[in-house]
């Protein structure tokens, strides 16, 4: 794992446990409150430019040398340090805080609390690299395209 992949992927990390900590837990906030809208676009926003960052920064360390494949690796790599820290902070809290966090939509669910964590885990660590391999493919395509478009004459 690159040096780059964890710096970026706590970054992001650090964003979504402020988030949780601040709003859920200092705040006070319910699942139904209309706050809990901004927390998606939040996620996905610091996810965006914190992959970005990242594969600018591993373009700076190539120079001419830099790739659209590289782009991506160093995406992945970001985008994997994130969901596995991310999934770990969840199951720290969930064992801390105890169901309050997952099971705060007051609906009946034919599912035991174990599977309900497992289905949220596997889609919070799931949708991190699908998304995570979107936003690498589109700051990888144009990083490597200036890259490409500087190399000609």
């Amino acid at each position: 794992m690159s040096k780059i992949g964890i710096k970026y992927g706590l970054l992001i990390t650090l964003v979504v446990v402020a988030w949780v900590v601040l709003v859920r837990f200092v705040m006070g906030v319910d699942a139904e409150a209309k706050l809990n809208l901004l927390a998606p676009l939040l996620f996905n926003l610091t996810a965006f430019v914190a992959i970005f960052l990242g594969i600018k920064e591993r373009k700076t360390q190539l120079g001419d040398n830099f790739r659209f494949r590289e782009g991506m690796r160093t995406g992945f790599h970001i985008s994997l340090v994130y969901a596995s820290s991310a999934c770990l902070f969840f199951f720290i809290a969930f064992l801390v805080a105890g169901s309050r966090l997952l099971r705060s939509e007051h609906e009946v669910s034919s599912m035991t609390l174990w599977q309900e964590a497992l289905l949220a885990y596997a889609g919070l660590f799931f949708g991190a690299i699908v998304f995570g391999l979107i936003y690498s493919a589109l700051g990888a395509f144009f990083l490597a395209r200036e890259t490409t478009a500087a190399r000609k004459p």
